[in-house]
Formats: C-alpha cells, sequence, structure tokens
C-alpha cells in the first residue's frame, strides 16, 4: 500500500537526537560547564563560584532523592533571600519534585493551611522563621521531614525544629549526581499561593516550560549581556522571583543576595559589588530614595536598571530615580503568569517627549512578553475584544506558555479563570490605539458612586502628584446618597504639614468633580511583603471611618 500524507509528517518524528523537553534546569548545568569558576553567589563576605553552585543543587537533589522524594513531591521552603534558595530552584526540581516557597511574612494558621494543601514532604527553614514555622507545623496535619538552615553571615538565634542541620544534609548528598530532565516539559516545577485575602490562598502550578521560557523572556526584556549583577531586593518567594533564580544562569551573571531589604546593604551593595539590574515594589525604590545621605553611595555614572511592577511609579519619583543613577521599566503581570509577562517597551522617539508626557507612557503596563503568546482587553461577559480608544474598559486576559497550569485541586477555580480561552485577570483596563495596555483598576477595586465608575488608579495618580505625598491609596467608603464615595489613605513626606482640605482641593483641580475623595485619612499605608498595598485592610478601616 502506497504511503500516505504529507512528507513534513512522515519518517519525521520526534527521538532523543532531536527533541528534549524544555526546563530552566538546563541554564545552570551550561553555567557550570562554560564559567565554572565565575561568581555566581554572592552572600556576606562569601562567594560561590557556578562549579560550586552546580555541585551543591546536585547534593541537594541527592540528599532528597536518597529521602524517598520524587516526581510531584512538594519540598517547601521557609527561606530569605539566601543561598540556599537558589539551590532549592534547582535542586528540588532535579528530583522531580516541586517546588512551594512560602512568603515568611504570613501567619501561623496561612502556612499550615498551605503545608497541608500541598501535602508538604520535606521543609526547609531558617531559623529566623522558627518561632512562626513551629505553630505552623504544629497546626498542619501533614508531618514533613524538617530541615533547619543557619544562615552562617548572618547567624540566628531560632530554635532548631527539625533533626537535620541544611549544611550537614547536603554534605549527605553527591556532588556528580545523575539528574535527570523532566520527562514532559508540562511537569510541574514549582507551586505559589496567591496571597487569598478573602478566603483560603490558591496554588499556582508552573511548569518547566513556562518557567524556561519566562526566564529567557527576562534576560530579553532587561537586555542583560553576560555576567549581569543582580541585586535581590524581590522576594524569591513572590513568583519565584520573577523566574530570575533561573535566568541569571543563562548569561553566567552574579546573584547577590539581600537578606533584608535596608537602605544600607541596598546602597553598599549597588557600589561594592557593581550591580546592574535588581527588581521591586515601588516601596524599594522609596527605600532608595529616602535613605540617609550617609548610606548613599556613589554609582560613578553607572546606570542601574530597575524594574518595577504593581502601582505606576508618579512622576516625581522617576526623576529622582534618574537623577540617582536608576533607569525604570515599568512591569506588569501575576502570580497566575511566572510574574511579569507585560513590559512597558519604552521607544527611543518618547525621549524627546516633555517630562509629563514621558511619566504618563511610562505609567502604561505595556505590551507582551516575547513569551507570551496574546494580551488583550475583553468584555468579559460576551468575550469581544474592547475597541482601541484609550477608554473603553475592558478586562485584561493573557493566553500561551506561561500562563499557569491550574489551581492545585481547584478544578472549579481553574475553569473559571480559563474560561473562552483566556486567562482572566481580574484587572480592568484599556487599550491604546498604539497597542499599549493601561490598568485602571481591580475589579474589585472600581468605585460606583451615583452610578459613575471611579478608578481608584486615577484618583491616586492625582494624589502623587502632590509634591508632599510619599504614598497613596483610595477605596470605596460606604455612602447613603451615592452607594460609594472615594475614601483617600495618604502617607505624607516626614515633616510635612498639609490638610485634608489642600488635598481635595489639589485633587479638584485635576479630577472631575465626583472622583475628588469624600474623606482623607493620614496614615501609614499597610502593605505585604512584596510591597503591595493591603485594600483589603483600608477598606474595613473606611467603613469604620
Amino acid at each position: 500500500m502506497a504511503e500516505t500524507g504529507s512528507p513534513y509528517t512522515r519518517d519525521l518524528d520526534k527521538t532523543q537526537a532531536n527533541h528534549t523537553p524544555l526546563s530552566p534546569l538546563s541554564f545552570l548545568a551550561r553555567a557550570a560547564f562554560v564559567f565554572p569558576d565565575r561568581t555566581a553567589i554572592v552572600h556576606g563576605t562569601r562567594r560561590t563560584s557556578y562549579q560550586d553552585f552546580y555541585a551543591r543543587a546536585r547534593q541537594l537533589a541527592s540528599a532528597l532523592a536518597a529521602r524517598g522524594i520524587g516526581k510531584n513531591d512538594t519540598v517547601t521552603v521557609m527561606l530569605s533571600n539566601t543561598p540556599p534558595m537558589l539551590e532549592a530552584h534547582y535542586g528540588v526540581p532535579m528530583t522531580g519534585a516541586v517546588l512551594h516557597s512560602l512568603n515568611t511574612r504570613l501567619d501561623a494558621t496561612v502556612l499550615a493551611f498551605q503545608l497541608d494543601h500541598a501535602e508538604s514532604k520535606v521543609v526547609i527553614t531558617d531559623r529566623e522563621f522558627a518561632p512562626v514555622m513551629k505553630e505552623a507545623l504544629a497546626l498542619a496535619t501533614v508531618k514533613p521531614l524538617v530541615i533547619d538552615y543557619d544562615d552562617p553571615e548572618f547567624p540566628q538565634d531560632g530554635e532548631r525544629l527539625g533533626s537535620q542541620d541544611y549544611e550537614a544534609f547536603l554534605t549527605s548528598g553527591d556532588p556528580d549526581y545523575a539528574w535527570s530532565l523532566p520527562e514532559d516539559e508540562w511537569d510541574a516545577i514549582s507551586l505559589n499561593y496567591t496571597s487569598g485575602t478573602t478566603g483560603n490562598p490558591k496554588g499556582v502550578v508552573y511548569h518547566h516550560r513556562g518557567a524556561y521560557l519566562l526566564a529567557q523572556a527576562n534576560i530579553l526584556t532587561a537586555s542583560m549581556a553576560k555576567h549581569p549583577v543582580y541585586l535581590w531586593t524581590l522576594p524569591m518567594f513572590h513568583c519565584n522571583g520573577w523566574c530570575f533564580p533561573w535566568s541569571i544562569s543563562i548569561v553566567a551573571g552574579t546573584h547577590v543576595c539581600l537578606r533584608q531589604v535596608r537602605p544600607k546593604p541596598i546602597w553598599d551593595a549597588l557600589a561594592d559589588e557593581g550591580v546592574t539590574h535588581l527588581c521591586g515594589a515601588p516601596v524599594v525604590m522609596t527605600t532608595l530614595l529616602n535613605a540617609p545621605e550617609a548610606d548613599k553611595r556613589d554609582l560613578a555614572g553607572r546606570v542601574v536598571e530597575f524594574f518595577t511592577a504593581a502601582a505606576p511609579p508618579p512622576e516625581a519619583v522617576l526623576a529622582a530615580m534618574k537623577e540617582a543613577g536608576f533607569n525604570v521599566t515599568h512591569l506588569y503581570g501575576l502570580t497566575e503568569v511566572y510574574g511579569p509577562a507585560v513590559v512597558n517597551e519604552w521607544k527611543d522617539e518618547w525621549n524627546a517627549r516633555p517630562a509629563e508626557e514621558q511619566a504618563t507612557l511610562k505609567a502604561r503596563q505595556g505590551v507582551r512578553y516575547v513569551a507570551l503568546d496574546g494580551l488583550s482587553v475583553r468584555d468579559p461577559m460576551t468575550m469581544e475584544p474592547v475597541p482601541a480608544d484609550g477608554n473603553t474598559l475592558g478586562e485584561v486576559m493573557f493566553r500561551g506558555n506561561v500562563v499557569m497550569k491550574g489551581y492545585l485541586k481547584n478544578r472549579e477555580a481553574t475553569d473559571e479563570a480559563f474560561a473562552g480561552g483566556w486567562f482572566h485577570s481580574g484587572d480592568l483596563g484599556v487599550l491604546h490605539p498604539d497597542g499599549y495596555i493601561q490598568l485602571k483598576d481591580r475589579s474589585k477595586d472600581i468605585i460606583i458612586s451615583g452610578g459613575e465608575n471611579i478608578s481608584s488608579i486615577e484618583v491616586e495618580d492625582a494624589l502623587f502628584r502632590h509634591p508632599d505625598v510619599v504614598a497613596a491609596a483610595v477605596v470605596a467608603r460606604p455612602d447613603e446618597k451615592w452607594g460609594e464615595t472615594p475614601c483617600a489613605f495618604v502617607e505624607l513626606r516626614p515633616g510635612a504639614e498639609v490638610s485634608a482640605k489642600e488635598i481635595t482641593d489639589f485633587c479638584r483641580e485635576r479630577l472631575a468633580h465626583f472622583k475628588v475623595p469624600r474623606h482623607v485619612i493620614f496614615t501609614e499605608l499597610p502593605k505585604t511583603s512584596t510591597g503591595k498595598i493591603q485594600k483589603y485592610v483600608l477598606r474595613e478601616m473606611a467603613r469604620e471611618s
């Protein structure tokens, strides 16, 4: 019988010779082979080469495998931005297991929920977090193997919770452990929980393919040349540090660990280690700019790339960062898309625009990452795209290889998130004529006053323009007449004296009357461990005011 089908499908199969599952684990193996003596990690006075980084990751994998850890087992870590956290990003998935990073600011009840929901088999915990982890482990139903990490550079006095010390545990492993790539690039590599401000958090599952692609996209987006020096101001527990633990190996760069985000250690690292890149929420910019003059260091004319997400930086902050030697790039994403998947791709011709117009352009979230297949603003009911007019509100949606596998043990939430073939972000935005998207609010943060929709972000932008305002957040406050009205929470610069009337008068000059805050509360804004403002706390405060 004659052969049928296209010649492009006949006798052209996937084989070991021409197909390998994509995994970011391969990045470290290559870096160690090509640049074995290159400094991979700086932590205090310690320097670790790529050869030793790779060996320690394999030792961790070997030691875990010897305890029976294998494919789809969960290994949980409660660690700061220290070397073991980087080692876990490679060593854990080298066994086929799934890395679950705990948010170090959470309370014991939430931590216990995550341990049980993830069915954690092993927990590696820093002694700094011993009090809360002791309580969490007592509350949890699972009884994992507990390994204590005692930071030799910054010793902690927390009690030991487990039967194993991290360094001793590593010593039991083989530095030449013969790990293997995943059988399928769709295999899970990590588990990250959403904030869970209403009900229990959801477990977001990443796969090897998505981590590989997002890690590469970070390098392209950041225009990272060979051997960058990356400062860890972004928590690695947050979306696996936006996948940068894997990204940096691609270009054999140096990770500069930072146990705590404090002004002096940041400035010292910037100057002494020659830092080229760092990421963080806007609060990190505030930390840099408001540092005591004695702590600030001269960057010797270098321009440091700073990538920020969350709220767009105010014009005054952008100007101050530029003056201090930083080029700020605005990113946008969610836990469900491996961190940043949208970038405000800056165009050279925009440099000739007035400063205020440049700030307006920088405030937009931007266009899709190279690793993202689709980015759209759509009507969530009809699933039709909104017109690119910069005004019509819709829900921001994602599609592609850097969208999560789904929510762990939560089919209903996964199906809802993927309805219509797109991931629904819950963020409301507009599409500009040039194809750039701009967020206007979270769907739950839109204020509906007298039937009119008010974007809290728009009101916050106006507040940020006030010279004495350091931080601001706007939420809905119940109102008998209007249903809801804007309530502004404002943080002032130290020593500033500004009245509520001055704030509302300032806003009235820049906003439609119905958008001006009816109430202004001066207070320090509550923030998450990643620097995001906790609006659910502010809503409660607004209701009680």
